[in-house]
């Protein structure tokens, strides 16, 4: 029986952290999507992370469909196996963006680094927000959260996948 987080299992946060709710989990999908990192190797020696919490969570990351595993070999050496993000996984940006944007809010380091995320073929710089269906940005500080069932989300005009027009893909 899988392991439920809190009372509210429906809950899309609570779900989400059951899968990503572990800090090497984070930074393993953060060196994939911002390092290009793959390989075991890669990931071992970028997080300084132990090989056998490193393989729990490879594994866990491919079981919910997060990364997939491809076999490759390197000439004259053994076949290995390398770890790609899926579309799942690529569509973390938007919660790696948001760690980030509150990592230099609330925990700013003298010489601390971020990702940058721009457009893939033109490089124009594109930045977190929240965007009303008719395009206007709203300000954190003025919005408000209230438990809304998926569905319902799902329903809204200017919304696919519970996101704003501008957002979804």
């Amino acid at each position: 029986m899988p392991k439920t987080l809190g009372k509210d299992s429906t809950c899309s946060i609570a779900r989400t952290l059951q899968v990503l709710g572990d800090s090497w989990t984070l930074l393993i999908v953060r060196e994939a999507m911002l390092a290009g990192s793959t390989r075991f190797q890669e990931f071992r020696e970028e997080l300084g992370i132990a090989p056998n919490i490193l393989a729990k969570r490879l594994a866990q990351l491919v079981d919910e469909g997060l990364m997939e595993r491809r076999t490759y070999r390197e000439p004259g050496l053994r076949a290995r196996e390398e770890y790609v993000l899926t579309e799942a996984g690529r569509s973390l940006n938007v919660v790696m963006a948001a760690l980030a944007s509150w990592g230099r809010a609330h925990r700013p380091r003298p010489g601390g680094t971020s990702p940058r995320f721009t457009l893939e073929d033109t490089g124009t710089a594109a930045q977190l927000a929240f965007v009303t269906p008719d395009g206007q940005c709203v300000p954190p500080a003025r919005l408000t959260a209230r438990r809304t069932d998926d569905a319902a989300l799902d329903a809204m005009p200017g919304t696919a996948d519970g996101m704003p027009a501008a957002q979804a893909s």
